[in-house]
């Protein structure tokens, strides 16, 4: 077991804890399991892979960067995003079409609504 003293694996339950609070507080519909860290800080601390850091909470190593943690869930954050990504776009090409082209000097005749290249 590495050398942690108590006050330091205290401050890191803690900050885990207060992590998995606000990922359960912003995503309500994901299942928390893990915590990831990568297997530097694992060993670091003197822990070990799938030891139960929190009720029903497990560490996991992951490929992240030493230093930080992630909290593991059974949500697709991704697609979330994808999501509100094509929401974004749709609304940006419905805007595009209902653009009118209007020429300095009035010409005459009324042009085509803008239409997007795709």
């Amino acid at each position: 077991m590495a050398d942690t003293g108590p006050s330091k694996i205290a401050y890191l339950l803690e900050r885990l804890a207060q992590g998995v609070a606000a990922h359960d507080r912003e995503n309500p519909g994901h299942h928390t399991w893990g915590i990831g860290m990568s297997h530097f800080d694992i060993e670091r601390l003197g822990l070990e892979e799938g030891e139960q850091i929190l009720p029903g909470i497990v560490l996991q190593v992951d490929g992240g960067v030493t230093g930080a943690f992630r909290v593991l869930c059974d949500g697709d954050h991704n697609r979330e995003q994808e999501e509100a990504e094509e929401e974004i776009v749709e609304a940006v090409a419905q805007e595009a079409r209902e653009l009118e082209v209007v020429r300095p000097g009035g010409g005459g005749e009324e042009p085509p609504p803008l239409r997007p290249p795709f």
